[in-house]
């Protein structure tokens, strides 16, 4: 066998020993990931949104020094 379908073959049997979640737990964690996902990119956008301001805010106090 070529090396590629020799992967791809293991692969597959690999897949099939893996334990996959229950429906019920798979909702669950996508639910926790969509969450930490939300508050991450809620931070995020509050401090760009302060920094923003921040670099307005000196502009404005040092914009008569050109």
């Amino acid at each position: 066998m070529t090396p590629p379908v020799k992967y791809l073959k293991e692969v597959v049997k690999e897949g099939k020993r893996v334990r996959w979640p229950s429906r019920d737990k798979l909702w669950a964690t996508i639910a926790v990931v969509v969450v930490i996902a939300l508050f991450v990119a809620i931070c995020l956008a509050l401090e760009d949104l302060a920094g923003a301001s921040l670099i307005q805010q000196l502009k404005d106090a040092f914009g008569g020094l050109q």
